[in-house]
């Protein structure tokens, strides 16, 4: 388990992470969602020893990051300003890797380095942009670690690339319980694959839940009332939106699907149906709870 507590972290005026609390369990994708400038890539780097916090402590399985090669062997960054030697091969950076992670699969390097199209004695400086995020991937899981930081992985990747990515990381996690913390400016990047998400803006997290509990206690349903009944005459049913498009009603809904579903069927409508709400829909609905409008938030 991660653990960040009260962490903050200064750059001269600029406060890029400001009294971050956040758990992370085993097992888990947890999805870190912000734009650009909100302290994600910080966080990051001081989650893997790489900066230290001002104030506030990172636990990795209640052991301190900072300065500890026990527990940094325990986790592998892909940095979103990736780093490769100059003039090197993805066969050297392995046996760079190799030296520092003992547990590198090399036998998995060749399979997966093949599958995704990459030569093992070619440059990288060679490499386009998606390339080179491939590459960081493939040592990512090829290290063996119990953790896999990215930050903006899948940017530069094509939309085949990303899902074969998102494969690889569910298929790890079932194997040898790997745990992905993901950094992402784009809510629907991280739709499939997160169970737990946090929002930073303006370096604190405004929203910290699981998925499955937003998704239990919040749906969307599409109806078509009564001849003189509104929206507004639900009474018995918490409405957080309300949207009207002729005759046919949109409502985001707070509550237990189940109750909801007896209320609706007890007001007798022409028609009603439950549809599933994107992440991107139930951050909208939690956020204008709290007073924010997400879409000045997320792109």
């Amino acid at each position: 388990m991660i653990r960040a507590e009260n962490v903050t972290k200064r750059f001269e005026d600029i406060v890029a992470v400001d009294h971050i609390t956040a758990e992370i369990k085993e097992g888990n994708v947890f999805g870190l969602i912000g734009t650009n400038g909100s302290g994600k890539s910080t966080f990051l780097r001081m989650v893997s020893g790489i900066l230290k916090p001002d104030e506030g402590s990172i636990t990795i399985d209640g052991e301190g990051v900072w300065e500890n090669p026990s527990v940094k062997s325990r986790f592998f960054y892909i940095s979103d300003d990736q780093y490769f030697f100059s003039n090197g091969t993805p066969e050297e950076l392995k046996l760079f890797y190799a030296c520092i992670y003992p547990g590198f699969d090399q036998k998995r390097f060749y399979h997966l380095l093949g599958s995704f199209g990459l030569k093992k004695d070619r440059k990288i400086s060679a490499f386009s942009k998606g390339m080179k995020k491939q590459l960081s991937v493939i040592c990512g899981l090829c290290a063996g670690t119990d953790y896999l930081f990215c930050d903006e992985t899948f940017d530069g990747l094509d939309p085949v690339m990303r899902q074969t990515v998102k494969s690889l990381f569910a298929n790890d996690m079932a194997e040898r319980n790997l745990t992905p913390i993901i950094a992402s400016h784009n809510l629907r990047e991280l739709e499939d694959i997160c169970d737990h998400v946090g929002l930073l803006h303006r370096g604190g997290i405004l929203l910290s839940k699981d998925l499955d509990e937003m998704k239990l206690n919040l749906h969307k349903i599409q109806c078509v009332l009564k001849p003189g009944m509104k929206a507004e005459d639900l009474k018995a049913l918490d409405i957080v939106k309300t949207e009207q498009s002729g005759s046919i009603y949109t409502l985001t809904v707070r509550g237990e699907e189940k109750e909801i579903t007896n209320w609706m069927e007890s007001y007798d409508p022409l028609f009603f149906e439950m549809i599933p709400l994107s992440l991107e829909e139930i951050f909208i609905s939690e956020t204008e709870v709290a007073g924010y409008d997400i879409k000045s938030l997320i792109l």
